[in-house]
């Protein structure tokens, strides 16, 4: 099964990136969403890593991931802050609320989690439909240069007395269909002892950005923008590490 994020990923991502590590993207949010007149909904919301800090700094959050195991992080993580946790387990193809919102953000390249190009432009007319009139998308796209990337090295991390390890090995690259498959093979290690193994498929497509720019356009958006690494207003330059578009659902009903 593909970018399933079950327990042991779920564990190794919220040690790897806690709830408020910021890539310059906490800040970039906060302020691209400061004065938003209705909720905020979150796709993938993951552990809450960037979800908890706009809940923080009064911006009315609802969220949804596919992975029960990164639910319970978030609503655990905001049990502990005192914070609502209005979190639900949804897809991105399927998910469905009674309320329109002010925003949609789907930060980190989670987007690049639906690889078959037909399905993300579906997403697309979702998030739309989704929207207020007026209201905003916001997405972030890895470049389209790290489709070439080699896999990660080996990584470890300590959690007490508690070693998780991670291992990326590559299966599949395709430059026609703009995709990279992985097997990550997360390992739970105490005393010296294997005590559990778990293996998952990570699938990840990448968009060109007049590509992703036209898909908005074909799924309803106007006043499409897109800078690069955070600075709004700025033209993404050549060696940008993140893309963010920004565009309007204009005229929903």
């Amino acid at each position: 099964m593909e970018n399933r994020y079950g327990s042991l990923a779920a564990w190794v991502y919220h040690l790897d990136k806690p709830i408020g590590r910021s890539f310059g993207d906490i800040a970039f949010y906060t302020e691209r969403l400061s004065g938003c007149d209705g909720p905020v909904l979150e796709p993938a919301v993951g552990n809450g890593r960037i979800f908890i800090p706009l809940l923080e700094a009064g911006i009315d959050m609802r969220g949804f991931d596919a992975s029960p195991e990164m639910i319970a992080h978030c609503r655990k993580e905001c049990a502990l802050r005192g914070l609502p946790a209005p979190v639900d387990l949804q897809r991105f193809e399927t998910f469905s609320y009674a309320e329109r919102f002010a925003a949609v953000i789907v930060p980190a390249g989670s987007f690049q989690l639906v690889t078959d190009p037909e399905t993300a432009c579906a997403v697309l007319r979702r998030f739309h439909e989704a929207l207020r009139p007026g209201g905003r998308l916001i997405v972030d796209l890895d470049p389209l240069s790290s489709l070439a990337a080699a896999p990660g090295a080996a990584r470890q991390w300590r959690d007490g007395d508690d070693l998780l390890t991670l291992r990326e090995d590559p299966v599949a690259r395709s430059f026609s269909r703009q995709t990279v498959l992985s097997q990550l093979r997360y390992e739970h290690w105490r005393d010296g002892a294997l005590v559990a193994t778990e293996l998952d498929l990570f699938h990840l497509r990448f968009w060109g950005l007049l590509e992703f720019r036209l898909a908005l356009r074909e799924a309803g958006f106007t006043d499409i923008v897109v800078c690069g690494d955070y600075r709004p207003g700025t033209p993404p330059e050549e060696d940008a590490a993140t893309f963010t578009f920004e565009a309007v659902a204009a005229g929903s009903e």
